[in-house]
């Protein structure tokens, strides 16, 4: 099948959903038979979606733990892969892991703690195949229709029968978005679009460790960095960028997430500067009230 045709479906069977494992929101499946027949639609212009990822967040992953709903995607940094760092180039063996059947990557989002990532059977050789075709290490992989479970007691993330596994060039767009971007500046030069809203209800920061900038969480007498490989003992919270704003160009609307240094070069300022601004100028507030979206984010639209 090619992208951009219709597609015209003879002989084929319907049923509902499945109440469990879901990867997609419709309510209905089309399943094919022995005697389907597929054929293009000539002068066939209906419009159709464009695939997209479903991601979630860690705290969103723990909340759907063990229930076996739909099933999302995850996207992230590997740290280990079979217990080798990724920062020393780790040797895959594909005869044990054929054996084994699975790898273990233990992954980080941007914002959460890291989290242990099973790949099973063709999810596994997939990965390998991928990790080992590039020149240089991938320190990004994506993998889609992941299901969040316990194991061990801990939350743990496994690949399906459905799942695809991706890495930085493969999904090159997703890791602009998530502010990965870095690895391949060539297509950095390519991206020009016009801010056309900041999105408000979403935060547009967030506390960061002050040695390792992951996110922290408040403990009893201190804040705790959830990095596990933090060395960071006094944590000092520092706010960083983490701002989705809305962009167009001539064709297409898209959303990017600003973080960090990526925030600062737009608007000129640090976002410690501007949430320190804000609390100062309104002393009352009370303590776990969030700064709203500051001026020198709104002015950059247009």
């Amino acid at each position: 099948m090619k992208r951009g045709y219709v597609y015209k479906l003879n002989n084929f069977y319907g049923s509902r959903n499945k109440t469990v494992f879901r990867v997609s929101d419709h309510t209905a499946t089309v399943s094919f038979a022995w005697n389907s027949e597929l054929s293009v639609l000539q002068d066939g212009h209906a419009p159709f979606d464009e695939d997209s990822f479903r991601f979630y967040s860690y705290e969103e992953f723990q909340a759907s733990c063990d229930l076996k709903g739909d099933l999302y995607d995850v996207v992230g940094h590997m740290k280990l892969v079979n217990g080798q760092s990724i920062k020393e180039a780790p040797v895959l063996d594909e005869v044990e892991i054929a054996k084994a059947r699975h790898v273990l990557i233990h992954i980080q989002s941007h914002d959460g703690p890291v989290m242990k990532l099973y790949l099973w059977d063709q999810a596994a050789r997939d990965f390998c195949k991928n990790f080992k075709s590039y020149e240089k290490t991938s320190t990004v992989l994506l993998v889609t229709t992941v299901n969040s479970k316990t194991l061990g007691g801990t939350l743990s993330l496994t690949s399906m029968s459905s799942s695809r596994v991706f890495m930085d060039y493969d999904v090159q767009p997703t890791i602009e978005y998530f502010g990965w971007l870095g690895s391949n500046p060539a297509i950095a030069e390519q991206c020009t679009a016009t801010i056309n809203d900041v999105v408000h209800d979403s935060g547009w920061y967030y506390i960061a460790c002050s040695g390792c900038n992951t996110k922290v969480t408040n403990g009893a007498t201190s804040m705790i960095c959830t990095n596990i490989k933090c060395e960071k003992i006094n944590v000092a919270g520092v706010a960083q960028y983490r701002s989705k704003i809305s962009v167009y160009d001539n064709s297409e609307q898209a959303f990017f997430v600003l973080l960090g240094d990526a925030g600062r070069e737009l608007t000129g300022k640090p976002a410690s500067e501007l949430v320190r601004n804000y609390f100062e100028a309104n002393g009352n507030e009370e303590g776990n009230h969030k700064a709203p979206v500051p001026g020198a984010l709104i002015s950059t639209i247009g």
